[in-house]
């Protein structure tokens, strides 16, 4: 018995619509995600087939960026089989392969099924799992995937907390942001910094 689709089929589907939508998402220095994600999500296996082949046939080829659900969901059962299920120890290759193989719109994919197999975030299999310097790269592109304009705000604080500031760090995210989204890390940046009386007090007035 063959495999259903992984949603429903779009009802007001259009292919040429689709692939001009994603390749406006994928314009510039960045790609936006949220957009891609809606939309192939959204779509049944064969409305993306139709979408890649109408990408393909408009602009000469597809993109790195589009997200497969099928495959995010083979990418949760890896890594599970290889961390919480494993007798003894942990594969960190099947770890590696998909966190440094995958694009942030797929591994988004990749977390929210591994959530659904196990019914906790993979950051708990992440620190459960792993140790040491491994632990704390995992967990930090783990926080950039999930977020990427909160995780910035939080590495641009930390470059200027405490005594000094790392430069280099503060240089390369306001240089290498300054024309994609650092007025976002700016806002992000100024919510992190409200004291947590002042965030309890609004929170207070807004429920009454």
């Amino acid at each position: 018995m063959g495999k259903s689709p992984t949603v429903f089929p779009y009802e007001s589907f259009h292919d040429e619509e689709d692939a001009k939508a994603l390749k406006e998402a994928f314009k510039g220095f960045g790609s936006d995600e949220d957009a891609i994600i809606e939309i192939i999500t959204k779509r049944s296996n064969d409305q993306r087939r139709k979408i890649g082949t109408r990408f393909k046939t408009m602009y000469g080829k597809f993109t790195k960026h589009v997200v497969d659900q099928e495959a995010a969901f083979k990418d949760a059962q890896a890594l599970l089989q290889a961390g919480e299920l494993l007798f003894a120890g942990t594969d960190e290759s099947v770890f590696n392969q998909v966190m440094c193989q995958r694009n942030l719109p797929q591994l988004r994919l990749v977390f929210e099924e591994y959530e659904k197999l196990v019914g906790h975030p993979i950051e708990t299999a992440i620190e459960n799992e792993f140790s040491g310097t491994i632990k704390d790269a995992l967990l930090q592109l783990i926080e950039c995937v999930r977020d990427r304009t909160a995780y910035l705000a939080t590495r641009l604080h930390d470059s200027m907390a405490g005594i000094g500031t790392d430069d280099r760090t503060l240089v390369r995210i306001i240089v290498s942001r300054s024309e994609i989204d650092l007025e976002d890390i700016k806002v992000a940046y100024e919510v992190k910094m409200i004291p947590q009386e002042t965030t309890k007090k609004a929170l207070l007035a807004i429920v009454g």
